[in-house]
Formats: C-alpha cells, sequence, structure tokens
C-alpha cells in the first residue's frame, strides 16, 4: 500500500492501491449526517429566500449566515477548543459540496469559513483563536480575506498596501486599497496583506470598526450577485501590533497555503453545482417533447447526460481521494488542549501544503469541469435555457468566475508542473530517478499483456499515461534546462498531462474499489463502465497533448523516434464508448440525477 503522508505529487511516479484512498462509497453515517443538515438547511431556510438572497440583501444573508452558524454549519473547521466541531475534511469537503446548490450564498459561506476563517486557525496565537474563532464559529461575526489590489492579482506579492509601525510601537497604520473582496460589504473580520515598511509582506487581522477603514460601492458583477464583492480602501488604519498574523515578511507562507485549502474547496463546490446541472438537465429533457416524443429519448441528448455525469463521476474521485489523504496527514494533529490546537494549526497548514499539486490540479479540473457541464446543460435546454427563470442560466454565469479564483488556471498550471520539480530537487520526490530508468524502458519492445481481468485495460492505460508524462518532462528538462520555465506553453502541456493522468487514476482505483466489494452490482458495474469511458477518452487527450509538447521540443529524426515511442505507449484495444455512454445516459435518465 503507497503510503501518502506528506508526499503529495507522487502518484506520477508510484502505483497507488485502490484500498489508499477515499471514495464516497466510505463515507461515514457521521459524515452523512453533515450533509443531510446541510440539506435540510438549504431546503428550510435558503430554498424559500432564493431571491431575496440573490437581490443582495446584507441583512438577510448574515441573518442566515448566523442560522447556519448555529447548527455548526459554520465552524466544521474550527478546532472544538476554540468553539468549533473540528471535522475532518472529508466532512468539510462534503459540506461544501451539500451547499453549493445554494449558489451566492454558498460563496458568502465559503469565503468566511474557508478564506476568512482559515488563516487565523491555522497562524492565529491563542489569544487571537480566543478573541476571534468562537465568533467566526456560531456567526455572531464574518469574515473575508484580503489579498487583490488593482495592481496586483496573479502576482500577489506585487502588492502596494503598507503597514508602519507607529512611533509608540503599539499599531501599524495601514494604507492602501484592496478590490474583488468577497463578503466586504458586510463583513465585521478581515485578513490583509500589506507590506511592513513598503518591503515585508506580512498577514493583518483588521476590524471593520478600526479608524480608517472604509468599504466602496457593490461591484456589478456577471454573476454570483446574491455574494457581496467590494474594494476596501485603508487611510492610516491603527492595528493593534497584536493584530499580525504569523510573522512579518512571512505573509506569503498564509496566503499560499490558504489559496490551497481554497482552491481544494472550490472543487467540491463545482462538483456540488455540477451535480445539480444533471437534475435540472434530465428532469427538464424527460419533460420537454419535440417530434412527439421526450428529447431524452433521442441519442444526442442522452450522450450529453452520458457525459455530463461522467466528467461529474471524475471530478468526486479526485475531489474526495484528495480529501482522504490531507486527512491521512491529520489524524496525529491532536487537539485536546489549547496548546496543542495551537500547534496543531501549523501543523494542518504543513499538511495541506504537501498536497498543493493535488489542490491545483483539483481546481482547474473542477472548473472547467463544471463550464463543461453546464454548457451542456443549457444545451439541453435549448432557448428556455437562456431565461432567467430557469437555474442553468444562473449556474452558467456562476461558473465563469471559478476559473479566476483562488488563482486563475493559468496560473494554477504553472504552478502544478513547477511544485513537482521543486519537491524533486529538495529530494522529497525521486523524479528525476524514475525518469532515468525509464528511458532505457522505452527502447525496450512493449508488447501488450493480456486484459483479461475486469479493468485491466485501464490500469494499463494509466500506467502507459504515468510514462508518457514522464517521458515528455524528462525531454523538456533535457532540451530546455533552466529555460523551462520561460516556456509557459510547455507547462501548460506538462500540467494538462498531469490533471489527466490524476483524473484517471482517481477514477479507476474508485472503480476497483468497489469492484472489489461487489463485481456484480449495479452500482459497480456503471462505474466500471464510466471509468472504461472516461479513461478512453482522456488517453486520447494525453496523446493530442504529448504530440503538442514533442513538435516543440524535437526535430527531423528525432521528433520521429519520439512519436515512434507515444504511437507504443499509445496502443490498447477500443472500447465502444457509444454502447457504454447509451447505458450510463439510460440510468440518468431514469433517476433524473448523478448517478453511480
Amino acid at each position: 500500500m503507497t503510503d501518502t503522508k506528506r508526499f503529495g505529487g507522487r502518484f506520477v511516479i508510484e502505483e497507488s492501491k485502490p484500498e489508499s484512498i477515499v471514495t464516497p462509497e466510505d463515507f461515514t453515517e457521521e459524515q452523512r449526517m453533515m450533509s443531510v443538515a446541510a440539506e435540510q438547511f438549504f431546503e428550510a431556510e435558503l430554498k424559500p429566500k432564493d431571491e431575496e438572497i440573490e437581490a443582495l440583501n446584507y441583512d438577510l444573508t448574515v441573518e442566515l449566515m448566523r442560522k447556519a452558524g448555529e447548527l455548526g454549519l459554520l465552524g466544521a473547521d474550527v478546532p472544538e477548543a476554540y468553539g468549533g466541531i473540528g471535522l475532518d475534511k472529508v466532512s468539510t469537503t462534503l459540506l461544501a459540496e451539500t451547499l453549493a446548490r445554494s449558489s451566492s450564498f454558498a460563496l458568502s459561506v465559503g469565503a468566511h469559513t474557508g478564506i476568512g476563517t482559515l488563516p487565523i486557525v491555522f497562524f492565529g496565537t491563542p489569544e487571537q483563536k480566543r478573541k476571534y474563532l468562537p465568533d467566526l464559529a456560531d456567526g455572531s461575526k464574518i469574515a473575508a480575506y484580503c489579498l487583490t489590489e488593482p495592481a496586483s492579482g496573479s502576482d500577489a506579492l506585487g502588492a502596494r498596501t503598507t503597514a508602519k509601525l507607529s512611533e509608540d510601537g503599539k499599531h501599524y497604520l495601514l494604507n492602501g486599497s484592496k478590490i474583488f473582496i468577497t463578503n466586504a460589504g458586510f463583513a465585521d473580520v478581515f485578513i490583509v496583506y500589506a507590506k511592513v515598511d513598503g518591503e515585508k509582506f506580512t498577514a493583518f487581522i483588521v476590524e471593520r470598526t478600526m479608524p480608517g477603514f472604509s468599504v466602496g460601492p457593490e461591484e456589478h458583477k456577471m454573476g454570483i450577485k446574491g455574494s457581496s464583492t467590494c474594494p476596501l480602501y485603508f487611510e492610516d488604519v491603527p492595528v493593534p501590533v497584536e493584530n499580525v498574523l504569523g510573522e512579518i515578511g512571512k505573509g506569503h507562507h498564509i496566503a499560499f497555503n490558504i489559496l490551497n485549502i481554497g482552491r481544494f474547496k472550490l472543487g467540491a463546490a463545482c462538483l456540488g453545482s455540477a451535480k445539480e446541472t444533471i437534475e435540472l438537465a434530465s428532469s427538464y429533457a424527460n419533460t420537454r417533447k419535440q417530434f412527439g416524443k421526450t428529447i431524452s429519448s433521442y441519442p444526442l441528448i442522452a450522450a450529453k447526460l452520458a457525459d455530463m455525469n461522467i466528467r461529474t463521476f471524475a471530478l468526486e474521485s479526485m475531489i474526495y481521494r484528495t480529501a482522504g489523504f490531507i486527512d491521512e496527514t491529520l489524524r496525529d494533529s491532536g487537539e485536546e488542549s489549547e496548546s496543542a490546537a495551537a500547534d496543531a494549526g501549523m501543523r494542518a497548514a504543513k499538511a495541506i501544503s504537501e498536497y498543493a499539486i493535488e489542490c491545483s490540479m483539483v481546481k482547474v479540473f473542477a472548473s472547467e469541469a463544471l463550464d463543461a457541464v453546464i454548457d451542456e446543460g443549457v444545451q439541453i435546454h435549448g432557448g428556455y435555457g437562456y431565461i432567467r427563470e430557469y437555474k442553468v442560466e444562473r449556474i452558467y454565469r456562476d461558473s465563469r468566475i471559478n476559473r479566476i479564483f483562488e488563482g486563475t488556471n493559468e496560473i494554477n498550471r504553472m504552478l502544478i508542473p513547477g511544485t513537482l520539480v521543486k519537491k524533486a530537487m529538495k529530494g522529497e520526490l525521486p523524479l528525476l530517478e524514475r525518469v532515468q530508468a525509464l528511458q532505457s524502458e522505452l527502447l525496450q519492445p512493449m508488447p501488450l499483456p493480456s486484459f483479461d481481468e475486469p479493468l485491466s485495460k485501464e490500469a494499463y492505460r494509466v500506467s502507459q499515461a504515468k510514462r508518457t508524462f514522464l517521458a515528455i518532462g524528462g525531454l523538456a528538462v533535457q532540451k530546455l534546462g533552466l529555460r523551462l520555465e520561460q516556456e509557459q506553453e510547455v507547462l501548460c502541456v506538462l500540467a494538462d498531462l498531469m490533471i489527466q493522468t490524476f483524473a484517471m487514476e482517481s477514477v479507476l482505483l474508485r472503480s476497483q474499489k468497489m469492484l472489489s466489494r461487489d463485481k456484480n452490482a449495479d452500482q459497480s458495474r456503471l462505474a466500471a463502465a464510466m471509468t472504461e469511458v472516461f479513461i478512453q477518452e482522456s488517453m486520447e487527450r494525453v496523446e493530442c497533448l504529448a504530440k503538442t509538447a514533442l513538435a516543440a521540443l524535437e526535430r527531423g529524426d528525432g521528433l520521429q523516434m519520439q512519436l515512434s515511442v507515444l504511437k507504443k505507449l499509445m496502443r490498447a484495444p477500443l472500447s465502444d464508448t457509444i454502447a457504454l455512454k447509451r447505458e450510463i445516459a439510460a440510468q440518468v435518465i431514469r433517476s433524473e440525477h448523478y448517478v453511480v
């Protein structure tokens, strides 16, 4: 069994075992209960007030957030020692997924519980935790995260907001501005980044009532209209020295670690929205008639529903696999006492940072998978999908921001291979050794194995996808050396190869785990069918990406030799994906919701 502790990124060089991952089929009764509580809150409190929330009713949003806090829905990530319930990451992920159907309200909650509260959970002093966390956990106070500035978005360290120590040494005086701040209109506590003496990037806990602090007007957005998004202004805002979060000059450690978990939680929200879209589209397809038949009876509409379900299955498999990895590193964090809880926060941040690669991959795949799913959802609705009365129209608009939030997908694609190489350079990952060993392997004959066991062909394809990534990555390093960092198109190819491979392996391991429990169950057979389709189509994407990279890295005979090696890596019998998708679609149409 692969040891996943503190070894993010190892999937590219190791074979994982099905029993080493967490899947939705492993949810405990306690974890499911949190999902049920969130679902009941949505049905009773949020759904009836949906239009008011979308109209950006501050008072209503705050009132509902406080009700959510009373139910424990805001304190899931806060340790019990500070008024929360300290749930595992699988539980909090399931919570985020379930609340996603509340649209803008889910964003308000996510910004509060995630990037707004977690900096204090992970990096706050015991005094800061005692002061702020109980109120944040029960909703008495709302949090916001303030990083982006007019001149610094992706380049977070280019921030111009400054902090200067007052003459009496009791306060830092903050000057500058922030933009696009979620929850700004009604938040009480703000995590603000500024440069001490114009140089040392540092995090501060700022309260709304501090003099010199002001909030600008609401932005008029394309989507997520029911969430507050405003600029902030700081004019000699006196922030007590005890409100410095973490160390002076080490704010980037906080910012980047918090973005990791923010990216991961965004993936969970995308998953919830994808599942809701499948419900809306399949239900509509079963009622809308054209040429005397419901449109769900037409194969092209059914194929769309199958594709939507398969993408969502892959996303779900990636997300809970990653949540399981993070939980595994947190089990020895010990939060029974206040001192232990303080230390546990730092360890939790470190544990999550180990899976920065996986968090970025989840963010990119999730945001793009949801865009594809909702695009097809609108298409199935036809002209009605363009009308506001149908929720798919709102989900379509709301989904677009996800590729920009928490670091653009372009930035995350740069981070994925870059972080992998850094781990290898630090000796945390024997990547280069594996690449060197592979070079001789690729020159040997590659006879196809027999594919007699269930999903054996898919397991072979995943193994070949890993080899392909290592071969392309090794060639890129050999050919470009230090210039690789500037060759963003090649880095993007490497990132996409990693994302596709992680997604392929995640669905494979999940289905293998299900089959090992019951090979004949309808659920296991459906999972196997989706895995077969997803891996075959992903492998076609892998081949296309590899050819793009090879054409950029090689010329003449060298290119032809590399293409011949690639051709050997891509060999495997083809499945009839049309027939498989018809089987999958039939179950989606019959149930009118996401199926597995």
